[in-house]
């Protein structure tokens, strides 16, 4: 009978340490005791395999094991009975890689869950071994003697199987420019990391990460009130984001909460002044969704008049990934245009990178 996740407990990781941590900089660091890797747009996660026992656990610490049964599959069928991989979760979609489709996966439905594993099949891009049954304290090793372990390990390991990739590094400054500027489509950024240094469990001493920060002039379609009042009266919390499709409809692609406390009474007065349905014309903040919450649902149309420009680091599935940041009000830009087709990018194809 075929071995299934179902019938086996998470195994706590056999190395028993903290995922490593990033520090954001602006520049990617350059010396010889450098190492880049790209940096994938995906779930970090340990994964671990002891004997039967696959466990897979998030940087903070949650257990992502059910969630990706085929992960669990594909780590019982490699020759090795025990390690501890540092890596990234990803799931393909063409030559991109899916955030939109890996957030499916968190789903409490274990039928939903074996329904996607089957439909859209993730990876594990590999990018540290923590440990073996060999060297169970690999991980006290410094980068320099842990990455020749990997890639010895991989080669034995992820021979005639898919699902485990050997996520590539080079230690030239050159290499990791051109990497960070094509970042996109499923790699957000670069990382760098101390070949001198043993894996660093839990803190941000050994690996820095890199993301490119772009403009883009939006429209303010609508906004929300903040949860807390300011001297007594309700006040702006954030503003959404939208731009103007070749159709003509404006879509919310996100939203910029970074409004400094002594500008909120008077931008608050100026938004309410243009509150007029119906905001948005094309996807609407708040719309159907397992994501969207009671507070998410209640916001403020606007008439399509104020243009931003905003500073933001990742752009995908029409909507800006993370909160943006405001560099300057365009007084002088008219709202129209405004449109997606200033985000298209040339972004380097993520499978061809890993080979």
């Amino acid at each position: 009978m075929p071995r299934t996740a179902s019938r086996r407990k998470p195994a706590a990781t056999t190395s028993g340490l903290a995922a490593m941590e990033a520090r954001s900089v602006d520049a990617i660091p350059r010396g010889a005791e450098w190492q880049y890797e790209p940096k994938w747009d995906g779930f970090r996660c340990l994964l671990s395999r002891n004997a039967d026992s696959v466990a897979l656990r998030s940087k903070s610490g949650e257990d992502l094991t059910r969630y990706f049964p085929e992960l669990v599959e594909a780590a019982l069928r490699l020759k090795a009975a025990q390690f501890t991989l540092d890596g990234e979760i990803v799931v393909p979609d063409g030559k991109t890689f899916s955030f939109d489709h890996l957030l499916q996966r968190i789903h409490p439905a274990t039928s939903r869950i074996k329904k996607l594993s089957q439909e859209t099949p993730a990876l594990f891009l590999v990018f540290d071994l923590l440990a073996t049954a060999r060297d169970k304290k690999l991980s006290a090793q410094p980068l320099s003697k842990r990455r020749p372990a990997l890639e010895a390990f991989a080669k034995i390991q992820f021979k005639s199987q898919t699902t485990f990739r050997l996520s590539p590094v080079t230690t030239s400054f050159a290499t990791a420019k051109k990497w960070l500027a094509g970042a996109g489509g499923g790699s957000d950024g670069v990382i760098a990391k101390r070949l001198d240094l043993p894996y660093q469990s839990g803190n941000r001493d050994g690996m820095q990460k890199i993301k490119n920060f772009r403009s883009a002039d939006c429209v303010i379609g609508g906004f929300r009130y903040a949860t807390n009042r300011l001297d007594g009266r309700k006040v702006v919390g954030s503003l959404l984001l939208g731009l103007y499709d070749d159709k003509g409809l404006l879509h919310h692609v996100g939203f910029t909460s970074a409004i400094k406390r002594e500008q909120k009474p008077a931008l608050t007065a100026n938004l309410e002044a243009l509150i007029a349905e119906p905001g948005f014309t094309g996807n609407a903040p708040g719309g159907p969704s397992r994501w969207s919450t009671e507070r998410s649902a209640q916001w403020c149309p606007l008439k399509p008049k104020l243009v931003i420009e905003v500073c933001y680091d990742h752009f995908s599935g029409e909507r800006f990934r993370h909160g943006t940041t405001i560099q300057r009000w365009r007084p002088d830009k008219a709202p129209r245009q405004c449109t997606l087709d200033q985000l298209k990018q040339k972004a380097v194809n993520p499978m061809k990178l890993l080979g």
